[in-house]
């Protein structure tokens, strides 16, 4: 096995970490656009520390648009680190304005059609662009079947229990920051039982899949701002203090 310093991940596990799939890190591998910088004694890929590096590179430039045969050529010459993530973080932005735009459009047509009927065609084709933008912010944070799998369970639970377990959310985010702001030790029984509920709630969406799970922490930690306040969604500190909580019931 070829030495490699420093902690190191094998392919699944970095798959489940990234959000990747393993497919996709085989491809990868097999192109030449990034090979594992060892292997365990039976063969198996093994990922270091700058192999992650790399990977965050190429992830960067998809998400930029670019085509796998022109990531590979830029990548030969070394592309500044901080250029990309500030590119990244641009391209996050407009994918925040995008979904925005879509919330305040159907806001607007929501009130339109209960006062005054159907919305025209103008106004369905600026929706469905729109639709699009949101639709591929989605698949740039779940992988196909992770967005099947969304599907399939919220179709299993069926819209009561979806609804019921969205309405819920609202009072345990409230309880939490009045506990966060109260500055009660994470450690706490109170603490401990709204932690155990917040992860039940989450459960009802990822299943246990930790994929999924992880994908989903992804999605809420870049769009947090926006979840917060456009949505009421958690903050920050509050996602923290959970984990923090967790952290302390598991040790």
């Amino acid at each position: 096995m070829t030495g490699i310093g420093g902690q190191s991940w094998k392919v699944g596990q970095l798959a489940r970490l990234t959000g990747l799939t393993v497919r996709t890190l085989h491809h990868y591998d097999q192109v030449g656009l990034l090979c594992p910088s060892a292997r365990t004694p039976s063969g198996h890929r093994l990922y270091g520390e700058q192999d992650v590096r790399g990977l965050y590179r190429i992830v960067a430039l998809r998400e930029l648009g670019l085509p796998l045969e022109v990531i590979r050529d830029l990548l030969t010459g070394e592309p500044d680190l901080a250029d990309l993530l500030r590119e990244h973080l641009a391209h996050v932005d407009q994918q925040l304005a995008a979904i925005r735009a879509l919330r305040r459009r159907l806001v607007t047509m929501v009130a339109a059609v209960q006062a005054v009927g159907p919305p025209g065609s103008a106004d369905l084709l600026v929706l469905m662009e729109e639709v699009k933008k949101v639709d591929d912010t989605m698949k740039r944070y779940f992988t196909e079947e992770q967005l099947a799998a969304l599907t399939q369970r919220h179709e299993q639970a069926g819209e009561e229990a979806t609804e019921s377990v969205m309405a819920q959310w609202p009072q345990l985010i409230a309880q939490v920051q009045a506990e966060l702001d109260a500055g009660t030790d994470p450690g706490a029984p109170k603490v401990q039982a709204l932690a155990r509920r917040w992860m039940e709630l989450l459960e009802f969406f990822h299943g246990g899949d930790p994929g999924l799970r992880d994908s989903l922490y992804r999605m809420q930690a870049d769009n947090s701002e926006m979840l917060q306040q456009q949505y009421g969604g958690p903050s920050p500190e509050m996602i923290d203090y959970i984990r923090r909580a967790n952290a302390v019931s598991s040790s």
